[in-house]
């Protein structure tokens, strides 16, 4: 299937063959069905396996290992999860303090299992450097984001505050107004590390059948268009495509985020850049860019997307000029020394965006039914979590994992909170986008009056609000 070389950068770089594996042809009886060879699909096998290998597992795949955001994405390991200062709020400080160290660990776990298994992914953990540099606004924003992370009992050797001079040391930017480095942030070449874990997975025995799309699934088991397969246990995981999978289209819809890369650039250039120690990069705009230094040397750089009525995938990845150009304008704007630069891959890919930006770890023991997702375009990180949350509520494993927050262990899909009908959604949606192209056009314009500044912050952090 030559096609799936294009649906990525990642994709692309692929050392291997990407034939299928066989498609699943006869009915079969396990313990475990799992839907989705991304990296929540694999991580829950994976885990599944380690702790109890006498399971039976299997995985059906509807394309290839790959094939959806795991590789799509901007390929940041990040040891957090979206939403988490709402999640942990209620908790004591020596609780929090906890829950902030099991989501910190995620990048080093990561390691230790490519480690173990011996996936070459480009693994490498410099941080993530969230930058003031395009607006003065944006200084004041993440002065006050520190603050809020600092008396939630974290410190400076998990966020620390980089003036422009110290900021300058790890990335050199047009304007900088300064920054913030998040430490527990690794960087990987997302196809590599889905790629290499299917492989792992197969190691411990669990089957992996690609070219094998699910049509319908219920307690006990799911049907393909030749096989039946019934199971213990049924665990769908989607993400971004749960609308291929009703009802769970209805408590997570799926947007796109959009990425481009440049040609690889000369070592002259990064020397002016900066990033020489596998740092991931933002700037901190609402417009959600994302970037890291490509192993080869490219500037990989992403921005927040669309979403399509009705919750509808978008299939075709050709971005438009516009959606290139727009990348374009917001790392030309950091750095003005590529605004002229060749863009040799552009891309994009569907993730899931559950209700009130609230990830989810969800586990039915009546029904045998467990799902993880929701994690707004952070599942690199979060899809690790939340499959070794699953392989530890499906074994009954009594760990700091299955006690956290987000984990949901009663009232089966009725617990999560589903989405307002069409034509709710999209109308809302669009209204708050158009804010934050608003906010980020007024802010970015340094003759726009005090007042205008002003206004066009507050409508936007009250949409964004509103949302939540």
């Amino acid at each position: 299937m030559p096609a799936w070389r294009n649906i990525s950068l990642w994709m692309d770089q692929l050392d291997e063959p990407l034939t299928p594996r066989a498609s699943l042809e006869q009915d079969l009886d396990v313990d475990v069905a799992i839907v989705g060879a991304g990296y929540t699909g694999l991580w829950t096998a994976y885990y599944l396996k380690r702790q109890a290998p006498q399971l039976n597992v299997v995985i059906v795949e509807a394309q290839t290992a790959g094939f959806g955001a795991s590789g799509r994405n901007g390929g940041w390991v990040m040891g957090n999860l979206l939403g988490e200062d709402r999640l942990l709020a209620g908790l004591s400080p020596e609780q929090r303090r906890a829950s902030f160290d099991l989501l910190h660990d995620i990048p080093d776990e990561v390691k230790r299992v490519i480690d173990r298994e011996g996936i070459d992914c480009d693994y490498r953990k410099g941080g993530a450097l969230y930058c003031a540099a395009r607006y003065p606004e944006q200084e004041h924003s993440l002065r006050a984001y520190l603050d809020k992370l600092y008396k939630q009992g974290l410190n400076e050797s998990d966020y620390r505050w980089l003036s422009p001079e110290q900021l300058a040391g790890q990335i050199r930017v047009a304007r900088p107004y300064g920054g913030i480095h998040a430490a527990h942030i690794a960087t990987v070449q997302p196809a590599k590390l889905v790629r290499g874990l299917a492989r792992a997975v197969e190691r411990l025995g669990v089957r992996i059948f690609e070219n094998t799309p699910v049509t319908d699934w219920h307690s006990g088991g799911l049907r393909t268009a030749r096989a039946l397969i019934r199971s213990r246990w049924v665990v769908p995981a989607v993400e971004g495509y749960s609308v291929t999978l009703p009802p769970l289209g209805r408590y997570q819809l799926p947007v796109q985020s959009l990425l481009v890369a440049t040609e690889p650039l000369s070592a002259a250039t990064w020397d002016e850049i900066g990033l020489s120690q596998g740092q991931a990069f933002s700037e901190s705009s609402r417009q959600v860019t994302y970037g890291q230094r490509s192993a080869d040397n490219r500037l990989i750089f992403g921005a927040r997307g669309g979403y399509r009525f009705a919750g509808r995938l978008r299939h075709d990845f050709d971005l438009t000029d516009n959606e290139i150009e727009l990348r374009r304008y917001l790392f030309g704007e950091l750095f003005p020394q590529l605004k002229k630069v060749r863009i040799s891959h552009s891309w994009g890919g569907n993730l899931g965006m559950s209700r009130r930006f609230q990830p989810h770890m969800l586990c039915d023991r009546a029904n045998g039914i467990a799902l993880s997702g929701g994690y707004g375009g952070e599942g690199v990180g979060a899809s690790h979590l939340g499959g070794r949350t699953l392989a530890d509520l499906i074994l009954e494993q009594d760990s700091e994992r299955v006690r956290q927050p987000w984990v949901i262990r009663e009232g089966g899909l009725q617990a999560l909170k589903a989405w307002e009908p069409e034509p709710c959604r999209w109308l809302g949606y669009n209204a708050i986008i158009r804010s934050f192209v608003h906010e980020d056009q007024t802010l970015a314009n340094p003759n726009t009056p005090p007042w205008r500044r002003k206004l066009a912050s507050g409508v936007a952090g009250f949409m964004e609000g509103f949302m939540q």
